[in-house]
């Protein structure tokens, strides 16, 4: 087993570090850890499949630049959600520490690269918004698919290259420094770097998205002043302040439950944490799971598009379910018990 220098109010766990960091201490604790893992990581999985299946099922929504950025959203919170879930059970629950300080590393650079990515998509879709309301006019010929392919492509590069800097040496271990009170082999310095990265992306989500709301106002009002002027132009304001109004409520939610985690990070790194703090970081990770679990909901309740592809995929199902009912074998069978009769 690896060894690095363990944080001073951990130094009593047996020599051992990655028993320093299993603070679920009771078998309740292990079981609501283990059924939030679970409702959330397969409710995830199952909720953003649907919205892939939805968004390139449908030439309508798998050509638009921002559907593919609702689409890296979702393959990002699906990551993410079987990475951590996986993992962290793992950890927590089974107290498995019989894998090497490479494992661990390369387990936490899925999920920091996951989660980060899911992020930074949030944050293409809100530029996107951005870019369709402040210059409508321009707006296809700025924002081509071949420049959102490229633009993904930066992201997740970007975001495996921060997440996987301990594996590649940014750790506690080699560099013989002061370990995280919250991860194992995490230098402090690197998290503090981390941290400032997520705050960026949170920054200019904020940034962008008050734009677009200051400028689906100004719509709004617009509307409202030319009413008999109702054509294409007003269909396409109304559609930019719903998809406005949906990722402000996407914003939230992502604040809502990044928020606890982020802050006690943040506290980490200056102060000492006291073992209960260390089991709140543990059950506030979870809300991180419900983030990705509301997104694809509130997509689907906001995108008339999706939910148009929605109600056509479940009108399909029904069609083979009821062409199943009346095959050639239920027909003959029908016929026979009306001719018995």
């Amino acid at each position: 087993m690896d060894t690095c220098r363990i944080p001073e109010n951990t130094s009593k766990c047996s020599g051992n570090t990655m028993e320093c960091f299993m603070v679920l201490s009771t078998q309740a604790q292990k079981i609501s850890i283990g059924i939030l893992c679970g409702l959330f990581g397969t409710m995830c999985v199952f909720e953003n499949s649907l919205v892939l299946y939805l968004i390139f099922s449908s030439p309508g929504t798998r050509k638009k630049p921002s559907y593919l950025f609702i689409g890296s959203l979702a393959l990002a919170d699906i990551l993410a959600s079987i990475i951590f879930v996986c993992s962290f059970i793992n950890f927590h629950v089974f107290n498995k520490a019989g894998f090497s300080k490479e494992v661990f590393l390369l387990q936490l650079g899925g999920v920091n690269t996951s989660f980060s990515a899911s992020l930074s998509s949030l944050l293409l879709t809100a530029l996107d918004r951005y870019i369709s309301i402040s210059r409508p006019s321009e707006y296809k010929l700025l924002m081509t698919r071949r420049r959102a392919w490229t633009a993904l492509g930066v992201l997740w590069v970007t975001c495996a290259t921060i997440a996987y800097l301990p594996l590649l040496g940014w750790n506690c271990c080699v560099l013989d420094s002061a370990c995280s009170e919250l991860f194992p082999f995490v230098d402090n310095n690197y998290l503090s770097g981390w941290i400032c990265f997520i705050v960026v992306l949170l920054g200019c989500i904020v940034y962008a998205y008050a734009h677009v709301l200051w400028r689906a106002r100004q719509h709004v009002a617009y509307m409202e002043k030319h009413q008999a002027q109702v054509g294409k132009q007003n269909t396409r304001m109304r559609m930019d302040v719903m998809l406005a109004k949906t990722l402000i409520m996407v914003l939230a939610v992502l604040m809502l439950c990044w928020s606890p985690v982020l802050v006690l990070i943040i506290y980490s790194i200056f102060a000492r944490l006291s073992d209960r703090l260390r089991k709140v970081f543990a059950f506030c990770s979870t809300l991180c799971l419900l983030n990705s679990m509301v997104n694809p909901i509130i997509y689907a309740l906001r995108s008339k598009e999706l939910f148009s592809s929605l109600r056509r995929a479940f009108s399909h199902f029904r069609r083979q379910l009821k062409a199943s009912e009346e095959s050639p074998e239920a027909e003959s069978t029908r016929k026979s018990s009306v001719i018995e009769t």
